[in-house]
């Protein structure tokens, strides 16, 4: 569609009336005797008529578009506020078009977001209400056989006690889990940066998570244990719970007499530290998934297996505050494997 300037529409009004105004002067008898005469007040009559017109465009398309541009102007496209400035040569019909079109996107791509937005939300909600059901219920039922007599039975009272206490510390570590997600995202949680060998935190681990492993008949396992220290600067106590968290999960999902095995890799200024299991997997379609929180591949099973279902989202907040990458790759029957990066200490 061709597109039309005020200089061009300024023209072609000028033109039409510059056209009527000699034919007007030719048909007058005295103008037939003086043709300069009717030249020079041709070209006096359109230069001027054409900065009349164009003054006059100008004023009309700033007082009707311009309450339109300053609307969508104070909505940005770009986050900041722009002024308009219309000028005898500007283009302003496609400018601001083009204004509208940028800013008619921007509004729907923020739609879709602040939708995506409130249906995490009704999913978070939803989930941290079902994992909190399970153990207030637990405890309801617990407290109520007590009530009804079971305090004075030596054989239940301990027991429902010891399972009350159990369903209440499961509540305790939701919470507590979730303010961790919390502080992370905010910034509030600040990284206590120091420098110490990575592979001595790992053996530390192993040696934490053994038992669970002994349980499973898991093989805990470097796959090339580094002669001399590995040294990197991060958060030791947050980067112990990264590497609990990845190595307790790849004992509880593998298979008897599976194996969970670390690795180092050496990238000039960072370390690249490799978690990979011989376990269950995880479906290629549920892996973009795996770091929200509360996400299970199997929820029958992964509470079997205990946690509160926010210990991978935890790593993932834990490894981007120390603006880091975690990385994971599965396959089903055959084991997953994380990545993550930590600086190396200079």
């Amino acid at each position: 569609m061709k597109t039309y300037t005020s200089k061009r529409l300024a023209f072609y009004i000028t033109g039409i009336l510059t056209l009527i105004m000699v034919f007007f002067m030719l048909v007058n008898f005295y103008a037939s005797h003086n043709l300069i005469l009717v030249l020079i007040s041709t070209l006096l009559f359109h230069g001027i008529s054409y900065l009349v017109v164009l003054y006059l465009l100008n004023r009309f398309i700033a007082d009707k578009i311009k309450p339109v541009y300053k609307t969508i102007r104070d909505l940005p496209v770009s986050g900041k506020k722009l002024d308009m400035k219309i000028t005898s040569d500007a283009n302003v019909l496609t400018h601001v078009r083009q204004e509208v079109e940028d800013w008619a996107k921007t509004q729907t791509a923020e739609i879709e977001r602040l939708k995506d937005l409130e249906r995490y939300r009704k999913e978070f909600v939803g989930n941290v209400s079902h994992e909190l059901k399970t153990p207030i219920f637990n405890i309801q039922g617990y407290i109520l056989t007590l009530l009804e007599g079971g305090i004075d039975d030596p054989k239940i009272n301990k027991l429902y006690l010891q399972r009350t206490e159990k369903s209440i510390d499961r509540m305790i570590s939701i919470v507590e889990d979730l303010e961790s997600i919390t502080k992370l995202e905010s910034g509030e949680m600040r990284m206590n940066m120091e420098k110490f060998d990575i592979v001595k935190l790992v053996e530390d681990v192993f040696d934490m998570e053994q038992m669970l492993a002994n349980e499973r008949k898991v093989m805990l396992e470097f796959v090339q244990k580094p002669e001399r220290p590995v040294m990197v600067n991060a958060d030791k106590k947050r980067i112990t719970e990264v590497v609990s968290n990845l190595v307790n999960n790849g004992i509880k999902y593998n298979k008897k007499k599976g194996t969970v095995h670390v690795s180092f890799y050496d990238f000039e200024d960072h370390i690249l530290v490799e978690v990979a299991d011989s376990g269950i997997g995880i479906d290629k379609k549920d892996l973009p998934r795996v770091f929200e929180r509360f996400f299970r591949v199997d929820k029958s099973r992964s509470r079997e297996q205990g946690g509160t279902g926010l210990g991978l989202s935890i790593v993932k907040h834990i490894i981007e505050a120390h603006d880091q990458t975690i990385n994971v790759k599965s396959k089903v029957d055959e084991g997953t494997t994380f990545t993550f990066t930590l600086e190396k200490a200079r």
